[in-house]
């Protein structure tokens, strides 16, 4: 998948978990190439594909802003979804499964609740508002 894409699709999965928010201004291209290494013209790329998508707004001097959520309220960082996946997360930490046996585990389940209906790579972690995208969020 080309880098461009890449930081769209990372943006996009942040606007879904809401770790974006609208009002939130992205990282200049500038910012992202010295975090990421990503040529400054690949994030810009990106950043218009966002701005043809509806999700962000170029104000001229003074940044790239979000323009729109694509959360769903079971996904918010207070949802009573999100909270129960926190703590079935912590059980199975607690179990001793390790990160990559989760993703496996998390992935067979999802697969057999929604049997894909084509190809979609994942779009890595996701970003928050001071985060290039590229870089590792915390949480």
């Amino acid at each position: 998948m080309p880098a461009y894409l890449q930081i769209v699709r990372q943006v996009e999965q942040a606007l879904r978990m809401g770790a974006l928010t609208e009002g939130d201004k992205l990282p200049t291209a500038a910012q992202v190439a010295a975090t990421t290494k990503v040529n400054p013209n690949t994030t810009l790329k990106a950043y218009r594909e966002l701005e043809r998508e509806g999700l962000v707004e170029v104000r001229q001097g003074s940044g790239t802003y979000i323009t729109r959520s694509l959360a769903a309220p079971q996904t918010a960082p207070e949802s009573p979804v999100r909270r129960r996946l926190a703590e079935w997360m912590a059980d199975v930490r607690d179990q001793g499964l390790t990160a990559h046996e989760v993703t496996d585990l998390f992935a067979s389940v999802r697969d057999a609740c929604y049997p894909p209906t084509h190809a979609h790579p994942s779009p890595g972690p996701p970003v928050g508002p001071a985060d290039a995208p590229g870089a590792s969020a915390t949480g």
